[in-house]
């Protein structure tokens, strides 16, 4: 059988669904919400952002509705997530790890969802950027937290700085490798920015 970008671009979507649930549902467990909170925790994240993307980009119903695929990923994952959370109670960092990888996932998925109908590069780059930070967004919100990409860390700006590389790459490079390393690249920003405490300036009640 052969395997057509399509599938590729369906296969990461996917991916990036079953790594945003895994990390909403550990932001979840660090709260101590019972198991119904713990599971609309990770499912409102894993597709708040592609929800989002689809209403602006005028898909309805939303692509969850219609296809239940990634509602099966959603259910598996967090199933595996709940049953499995007590290996990982020692890890310090596997929030972070599944957040990364959802970043960088979902700011590739939503950037091919806008190049599929058309849009204009630098639309398809924020397109990307609000699929992947918006339902993390959601998950801080109900949480109780200032959402990450309101802070000074890197987050957003990762996304951006990918998805600028994996649209220059595209007319040069076959698309699985323009999505490696978009990816990469936007892990590896994040990961930099917080072991080495990159941050943007913050505007003060005196700088206005």
């Amino acid at each position: 059988m052969k395997i057509t970008n399509t599938d590729v671009s369906h296969l990461v979507e996917l991916l990036g669904t079953s790594t945003f649930t895994i990390s909403g549902i550990f932001s979840a467990i660090q709260k101590k919400l019972d198991l119904f909170g713990v599971l609309m925790i990770g499912f409102i994240t894993a597709l708040g952002g592609g929800t989002i993307l689809d209403l602006l980009i005028g898909i309805q119903p939303v692509s969850w509705m219609t296809d239940m695929t990634a509602v099966y990923v959603i259910g598996i994952s967090g199933t595996v997530a709940v049953l499995f959370r007590g290996l990982l109670k020692s890890v310090r960092i596997p929030l972070f790890i599944f957040d990364t990888l959802g970043l960088g996932l979902y700011t590739v998925s939503g950037i091919q969802k806008g190049l599929r109908i058309g849009l204009n590069p630098m639309i398809c780059i924020a397109l990307g950027t609000i699929s992947a930070c918006f339902g993390a967004i959601l998950r801080d919100m109900l949480l109780g937290t200032i959402p990450v990409l309101f802070k000074k860390e890197i987050y957003a700006t990762a996304c951006i700085a990918g998805g600028i590389l994996y649209c220059l790459l595209l007319p040069f490079f076959e698309l699985q490798i323009s999505e490696l390393i978009a990816l990469s690249v936007i892990c590896a920003i994040r990961i930099a920015a917080v072991k080495y405490k990159w941050q943007l300036p913050a505007v003060r009640s005196n700088d206005l």
